[in-house]
C-alpha cells in the first residue's frame, strides 16, 4: 500500500459498535505511510474514547466545530483543506441521511461540505437498518454526488441478526482507501517533472539561486505516479525525500537540467516544467573561494541559461509540454506570452508576491492558461491542488493526442 505514503487521511468516526474497529484502521493506515487526524461524533464518543485514538494517530482528536485553539477558529476549514481523503468509518445511518440532505450540523457533516477531498464511507448499521428504502435512497444519493461507499459486508451482528451492514475489515478499508489514489488517467503514459529552483555557482562555496522548495513539483509527480504514469523526477537541490514508484534525477544546475531533461526525451509523453530555473549563470567559477577585497563594488558577470522548456517544446516530435510562470505582476498577461514565446500547450500561472502561497508554502492557488481557455484553480493544499493539475493535464493531453 505504498499509495498511502505521506498521504493525509481524516477519519471520521460516528456512533456504532463497529468503531471499536476504527482504533485497528488508524494503526493500519499509518503503518503504511499515512499520516491521520481524526474526527468524533458525540455518539462515537460513547464508544471508544478520544484519548485511544490519539495515542494511536499521533494526533488531538477533533470534537467540536468551533474550535477555540483552531487557527481563527475555524478548525473544520482547516481540516477540509488538510485533507487528500476523508473516510469516515464507520458512517452510521443517522450520518448517511444528514450528510445526504446537506445538513451541517457538526464537525464532521460540516468539514465534508468544505472539503474538495475526495470523500469515502463505510457504512455500519442492522441489516434492516441498511435494507430501509429511506437508507437506500441516502446511499443513492451520495453516490450520485460522488461519494464512494466500502461496504458494507454481510454477516453476523453484534445484535445478533445476519445480513448486510457489517462495516468492512480494517485491512480491506485500508487497502481500498490506497486504491483510491491511483486515478488511471495517465496509465501507460510516461511524464517528465521538474521540480525545485537550480544553482549556479560563483565559487566552490557560494551559488546563485532562488526560494523554489520544490513542493508543487513534488507533489504533481506523486499525483502523475498515482494517475497511473511512469515519472521521471527531474529535482533540483531541495529538501524533500524522493516519492515512491518513480526516477528521481537529482541536479544542480540549468544545464545538468537541461541535460536529464532530453535523455530519453523521445520516450515522453507529458512534459511538465515545474522547476525554477535560474534564468542567468556566471561567466567563470572561481576555482577558489572569492575573498572580500577593499573595492567597495565587486562586478559580476552573467550569461543566459539555456530555456528548459522552449527547448523542449520546440523538439520535432515534442511531448505535450506544460510551463510554469511565477510571476509578481501582470501574472496572466506574462503566462499567455510565454505560452505564445515557446510553443507550450499550457501554462500554470501564480502569483509569488503573496506570502501565504508560492514559493515554500504547503498551499498555492493558480490559474491554468491554454490556447482554449483560462481555468483558475483556488487557494487549496499544493497536494490537492496537484491532483487537479494532473486531471486538466490528462484531460488536455487526450483532447491533442487523441488518445
Amino acid at each position: 500500500m505504498q499509495r498511502l505514503t505521506n498521504r493525509q487521511i481524516l477519519l471520521g468516526i460516528t456512533g456504532g459498535i463497529a468503531a471499536y474497529k476504527s482504533a485497528e484502521l488508524t494503526r493500519q493506515l499509518r503503518a503504511a505511510g499515512a499520516e491521520v487526524r481524526i474526527v468524533m461524533t458525540p455518539a462515537a464518543t460513547e464508544f471508544i474514547t478520544p484519548l485511544t485514538l490519539q495515542a494511536l494517530s499521533g494526533n488531538p482528536v477533533h470534537l467540536h466545530l468551533l474550535d477555540a485553539e483552531a487557527e481563527a477558529g475555524m478548525g473544520h476549514i482547516e481540516l477540509a483543506k488538510w485533507a487528500d481523503l476523508v473516510l469516515i468509518a464507520p458512517a452510521s445511518a443517522d450520518f448517511m441521511a444528514r450528510l445526504a440532505n446537506g445538513q451541517g450540523n457538526d464537525l464532521l457533516t460540516t468539514l465534508c461540505l468544505a472539503t474538495e477531498a475526495p470523500i469515502c464511507l463505510a457504512p455500519a448499521m442492522n441489516q434492516a437498518m441498511w435494507r430501509d428504502s429511506a437508507t437506500q435512497l441516502n446511499a443513492a444519493k451520495l453516490t450520485e454526488r460522488g461519494v464512494k461507499l466500502f461496504g458494507p459486508g454481510v454477516g453476523e451482528q453484534a445484535c445478533g441478526d445476519n445480513g448486510p451492514g457489517r462495516m468492512l475489515e480494517p485491512v480491506e478499508l485500508a487497502q481500498l482507501t490506497a486504491e483510491q489514489f491511483d486515478t488511471g488517467l495517465l496509465t501507460g503514459k510516461t511524464v517528465y517533472i521538474t521540480a525545485g529552483p537550480t544553482r549556479e555557482p560563483l565559487d566552490p562555496v557560494r551559488y546563485i539561486s532562488n526560494h523554489s522548495s520544490g513542493k508543487m513539483g513534488y507533489a504533481l509527480a506523486e499525483s502523475a505516479v498515482d494517475a497511473g504514469a511512469r515519472v521521471k523526477l527531474i529535482s533540483g537541490p531541495v529538501n524533500l525525500a524522493a516519492p515512491a514508484r518513480l526516477q528521481r534525477v537529482m541536479v544542480q544546475t540549468a544545464e545538468e537540467m537541461l541535460a536529464a531533461s532530453l535523455d530519453g526525451l523521445d520516450d515522453c509523453d507529458i512534459f511538465i516544467a515545474s522547476a525554477a530555473v535560474a534564468d542567468y549563470r556566471p561567466t567563470a567559477v572561481a576555482e577558489q573561494k572569492i575573498k572580500k577585497g577593499a573595492e567597495e563594488i565587486m562586478e559580476l558577470h552573467l550569461v543566459k541559461n539555456p530555456d528548459i522548456v522552449a527547448t523542449v517544446a520546440n523538439q520535432a516530435d515534442k511531448p505535450f509540454t506544460v510551463g510554469f510562470a511565477a510571476e509578481t505582476r501582470d501574472v496572466i498577461e506574462y503566462a499567455r506570452s510565454k505560452l505564445d514565446r515557446k510553443n507550450l500547450d499550457m501554462i500554470v500561472a501564480n502569483d509569488v508576491s503573496r506570502s501565504e502561497i508560492g514559493f515554500n508554502s504547503d498551499e498555492n492557488a493558480v490559474t491554468v492558461v491554454s490556447r482554449q481557455a483560462e481555468i483558475e484553480l483556488p487557494q487549496t493544499s499544493k497536494r490537492q491542488l496537484a491532483g487537479q493539475l494532473i486531471r486538466l493535464i490528462a484531460e488536455q493531453y487526450r483532447q491533442r493526442s487523441g488518445r
